[in-house]
């Protein structure tokens, strides 16, 4: 080689470079082209022979010709050896004009050393990997160990060092498993190999792994492998994406989180209707939206809740966790937490609360603008929790509207299906709203329904929606457990037993508060010692049952239950297993003829209301019936025998049923203790009504066409309790037997109740009045009052009702002749105010001028004036003006949730100044053309969630405090 430097054209690294590159360009070419060793050799010696050279201890050549040597021509010496057999040496002297055969020389001989020290390489590549793997293990087990520790994680070089090193391993493993056979192709002593070719690449292979292993082993020497995570603001959960309805709640509760004065969120509903959906929403919101938070924290608290479980989740979000920390006390723990995030701006969302989680207690310091303006969303199915929690703002999460339910539900159907034949699309629509809206049930029905394609199926699956939904896929096993959670989570059966009596009602039927506590009465659920008592235990439940969302309030006075919740409650309360409760219920499904008797042996519970049954002709047999639910159908007999084989029936539902006479074979229902005739047309009542002795609540509201009372049948009914005859037998009658229902005479009667606590009552005179106030008994007992048809009144001393504490609703009708109701006002305002009035109606008193009593009703929620032509004011300020200090604390209609004036059309004020009608819904007018000024101003009704009613001329011609306010107001109007 020293002597191929020489004799370069140039000479140093350049020179060195050049010959290497002219001779691998030299060598390949040979080397490519040979076939076979002998080839190869032959092409070498060849293209060596064809070059003049010569060596000063060169051979003769035998190849050479006799005047190959000239005297012009420089010697160029250059030794070549290659080995031919093992200890010869085949030398040959060539004399070289130029550089080109130097520079292929070198780089030859290094490209053979490929194949010569194959077979040692290859075992030094087994040898050297072993070392790698060891040295991986190693790094491996320090980066598993330190990222063991919270909040650790491995370096990026040395995840990028084992990758590198996974690679080599499995690149080296490939080249040793195939070195055996390479090394079979070597001969002449290992120098040489019978395929050169691939030999050569093999070898070239081998030796680079060598050199990449070397190189990895150099990089593996680790002082640090691990290092504290760069911590995200949250992880991100997974979820579906949100339907329209969701998204806009979304939202809303992500506006409310970007106020500072809003620490504590809590997100309350039903079972089902998507809380968690939502706060996984809100968890992810925060990594794709810049913020200012350090931390999100997700803890699932559910119904076991453990202050363990919850420290254990923040304290491995914050890098507390680990083996002795989990052992420190509750204390410490909470400690710890305190004196982390008391320096973050953190967001704890907290899953599924079903009772108040003590923050304090946790080690979370209370959210405010004192703690970095920290936030707590928390979900829960009770309203009452978000009370316990001290939210600052609560957001009901509620069931889908009809169109976003449509789309959920499309969803998850899928178009082939919808588009399969062109009657399923209407069907679907039919199926989609026996969810309710609830996204659980839609997504759940939606599946089931996706591989429907004939209407049949559809029409099939409507029909076990409507009649035996927990027969249909997926409902019973998935839905209702889910809602069954909050049911069995109840505080007691007695409150269980309240929810299952709802499902009695029909799909989205508004339930009457008190007529449902009246039979809760009749029933036995309530315990309490007196009426009032039993009433108040009655509303405290319902409103448990409103908290938890198992039941949903509807219009004044009225409760629903969701179609869904109905349904479960039914898959539970009809299990005949459970005889317990047992219910048989066909309400709502229009029915002509009753269900066959033989059917309700061993039902407690019937409800055949609504429906389009006329006659009931056979009689059954029931020993165990509780409650029967008659009510909203067409009924015009019922066999005298009927009732002969109901001894245990407690509560009997005749209301709305076009009977005009009871049958005589009610006398058997001796453990009857409600009744319930409201507005069906009896006439009169019969005398085997005297035999339900037990009898404890009769309901003859609205009975128009009740004529006969028999006399001394209300004094025999001794352990009556109430007797409710609001707007009873609106018929102008003669004197006699006017008496004989709502006069004096039956007031006597009531005077010999010794149980009776609660009276809805008409009266139709002053007389009849007066002998009723002069009663303490009975002015303690009255909820519900009606004056009508009072025929020589000009006026009442309306102040004599203000004391009447349990009157809540007042109806004065038809008493044409009255134009004034006196109020005493310095006795009002001293001593009375009507607390418990909240509905007052006023109907064709074609005289009278106002109504200003009504401004002493704080509790007031609804009025309706309707027929009352003369009326110009409802509160007159004239009758403010002398006593000032009447009005000075008034704020009247506070509580003010309906307005309703109709054919009033002298009236030209309702208040002469604005009012805040903080709670108002609703306002109509019809026929009220001189009223040009509404009491209100840009501070009214601010939620702006009001609907006001009235013919479009009308409300253009309004006159507005300013323009702020008629904007303001512009989108509340419905023509």
């Amino acid at each position: 080689m020293d002597t191929l430097k020489r004799h370069l054209p140039f000479s140093g690294p350049e020179g060195l470079n050049e010959l290497k590159n002219i001779a691998g360009r030299f060598e390949e070419k040979i080397y490519t082209s040979a076939t076979s060793q002998s080839d190869y050799l032959r092409k070498i010696s060849l293209k060596m022979l064809s070059m003049e050279s010569r060596s000063q201890n060169a051979m003769p050549n035998p190849l050479q010709s006799n005047n190959a040597s000239r005297s012009n021509e420089p010697p160029h010496p250059v030794d070549f050896y290659y080995p031919k057999k093992m200890g010869n040496i085949l030398q040959i002297s060539i004399s070289c004009d130029g550089a080109i055969f130097n520079r292929c020389l070198d780089c030859f001989l290094g490209k053979a050393a490929y194949i010569r020290n194959l077979q040692e390489n290859v075992v030094a590549l087994k040898t050297e990997l072993v070392k790698l793997i060891e040295a991986k293990n190693d790094v491996m087990a320090r980066v598993v160990n330190a990222e063991r520790q919270p909040m650790m994680t491995r370096l990026n070089k040395v995840h990028g060092w084992l990758s590198r090193v996974d690679a080599v391993t499995a690149e080296a493993d490939e080249l040793t498993r195939h070195g055996s056979q390479e090394i079979e192709k070597l001969c002449l002593g290992g120098y040489c190999s019978k395929n050169c070719k691939s030999s050569y690449k093999f070898g070239k292979q081998v030796a680079k792994k060598l050199r990449d292993i070397e190189t990895l082993m150099a990089e593996g020497a680790f002082e640090v492998v691990a290092q504290r995570a760069s911590e995200s603001v949250a992880e991100e959960r997974p979820i579906e994406p949100t339907v329209v309805g969701l998204q806009l709640q979304l939202e809303q509760v992500w506006r409310c989180l970007e106020e500072e004065s809003v620490g504590i969120v809590g997100l309350y509903g039903m079972g089902g209707v998507g809380k968690t959906t939502l706060l996984t929403h809100i968890n992810n919101k925060f990594l794709q939206r810049p913020t200012n938070f350090s931390c999100v924290i997700w803890v699932v608290v559910s119904k076991d809740l453990r202050l363990e479980n919850i420290q254990e989740t923040i304290g491995e979000k914050i890098g507390l966790l680990n083996d002795t920390w989990k052992n420190r006390r509750i204390e410490q723990k909470a400690q710890d937490i305190f004196r982390i995030l008391k320096e973050k701006k953190f967001v704890l969302l907290l899953d599924d609360l079903w009772q108040r989680v003590d923050l304090t207690k946790v080690g979370v310091p209370l959210p405010g603008p004192q703690n970095n303006a920290s936030k707590v969303v928390f979900t829960t199915r009770s309203e009452e929790v978000c009370g316990l929690m001290d939210a600052q703002k609560k957001f009901k999460v509620a069931c889908l509207s009809d169109i976003d339910a449509w789309e959920l539900f499309r969803q998850k159907v899928g178009e082939e299906a919808l588009h399969s034949h062109p009657a399923i699309l209407e069907l679907a629509h039919t199926v989609a709203k026996e969810c309710g809206g609830l996204p659980l049930a839609l997504i759940t029905v939606g599946r089931a329904m996706a591989c429907k394609k004939t209407p049949e199926e559809w029409r099939y699956a409507i029909q076990v929606l409507r009649t035996s939904s927990s027969q249909f896929a997926g409902l019973g096993n998935e839905v209702y457990p889910l809602l069954r959670f909050s049911y069995d989570n109840l505080p007691n059966d007695t409150i269980r037993s309240c929810l299952l009596y709802c499902s009695l009602y029909p799909e989205d039927y508004c339930i009457s508060k008190e007529n449902l506590i009246d039979c809760w009465i009749g029933e036995g659920f309530l315990t309490e010692r007196d009426r009032f008592g039993e009433q108040n235990q009655g509303y405290h439940i319902l409103g448990i049952l409103l908290h938890v969302c198992l039941l949903e309030e509807g219009g004044d006075g009225e409760v629903k239950m969701h179609d869904v919740v109905r349904d479960m409650a039914l898959w539970i309360a009809c299990d005949i297993e459970k005889e317990k409760e047992n219910f048989l219920v066909y309400a709502g499904v229009g029915l002509t003829e009753a269900p066959e008797v033989k059917g309700w042996a061993n039902a407690r519970r019937i409800s055949l209301m609504d429906n389009q049954i006329t006659n009931l002709s056979e009689i059954p047999t029931c020993p165990h019936l509780l409650t029967l639910f008659l009510n909203k159908n067409k009924l015009q007999m019922i066999h005298n025998d009927f009732f002969q084989f109901m001894p245990s029936l407690k509560v009997l539902n005749l209301s709305h049923a076009e009977l005009t006479e009871l049958p005589v074979g009610i006398a058997q229902l001796v453990s009857l203790q409600h009744l319930d005739l409201s507005e069906s047309d009896i006439s009169e009542l019969p005398e085997e009504l005297k035999a339900l002795v037990n009898l404890k609540c009769l309901n003859l509201e609205w009975t128009r066409y009740l004529i006969t009372i028999p006399r001394q049948l209300v004094s025999n009914l001794s352990r009556l309790h109430v007797l409710r005859m609001f707007g009873a037998s609106n018929n102008v009658l003669d004197e006699a037997s006017e008496d004989s229902v709502l006069g004096e005479l039956v007031v006597e009667e009531l005077l010999g109740l010794k149980y009776l606590e609660v009276i809805s009552f008409n009266l139709r005179s002053s007389r009849a009045l007066q002998s009723f106030l002069s009663s303490h008994k009975l002015r303690s007992c009255i909820q519900a009052l009606s004056l009508q048809h009072f025929k020589d009144t000009t006026f009442l001393e309306i102040s004599a009702l203000a004391d009447l504490k349990q009157l809540n609703e007042l109806r004065i009708s038809e008493c044409k002749k009255l134009e004034e109701l006196k109020i005493d006002y310095p006795g009002v305002v001293q001593r009375f105010v009507f607390h418990g009035l909240k509905k007052v109606d006023i109907v064709k008193c074609n005289k009278l001028k106002d109504l200003t009593f009504l401004a002493f009703a704080p509790n007031l929620k609804s009025i309706e004036v309707l027929g009352c032509v003369a009326m110009e004011e409802i509160v007159s300020v004239g009758k403010f003006a002398a006593v000032p200090e009447v009005t000075a604390n008034l704020n009247p209609f506070a509580k003010l949730q309906n307005l309703k004036f109709f054919g009033v059309i002298n009236l030209k004020s309702i208040y002469w100044k604005p009012l805040p009608f903080p709670n108002l819904k609703s306002m109509s007018f019809l026929h009220c053309h001189k009223l040009k000024k509404l009491p209100l101003d840009s501070n009214s009704a601010r939620e702006r969630n009001i609907v006001i009613r009235g013919d479009r001329k009308w409300w253009e011609q309004l006159e507005w405090v300013d323009e702020a306010t008629r904007n303001a107001f512009l989108p509340c109007f419905k023509s």
